[in-house]
């Protein structure tokens, strides 16, 4: 079986099967009530799936949660490897305090 395509994938799949399963539902029901196959519930459950904010919004209306509550905590270093290391937050602060000649 695939591994989880990164941690945030996995997290999240770990959620959605918990809260499904606490709910005593099967994937094929969590489908059909999303209007998605049951196998793209079991790709997110795994982590193999990278689903779209409208999937995440579906999914958390038909397990009765809010979407946030799916996603919180995620940090983006979860995410794998990332190409740029500075948040816009510091990129902006680190242009001011050039500007002002620091």
């Amino acid at each position: 079986m695939p591994e989880p395509r990164f941690d945030a994938a996995r997290v999240l799949g770990e959620r959605v099967r918990e809260i499904r399963t606490a709910l005593g539902l099967s994937q094929e029901t969590v489908g059909d009530l999303a209007d998605m196959h049951w196998t793209n519930i079991g790709k997110i459950e795994r982590g193999q799936a990278n689903p779209s904010f409208s999937t995440l919004v579906r999914l958390a209306g038909v397990l009765g949660v809010d979407p946030g509550d799916l996603v919180r905590g995620i940090k983006p270093d979860q995410l794998g490897v990332r190409s740029h290391v500075v948040t816009a937050r510091e990129l902006v602060e680190e242009r001011k305090r050039r500007a002002r000649g620091v």
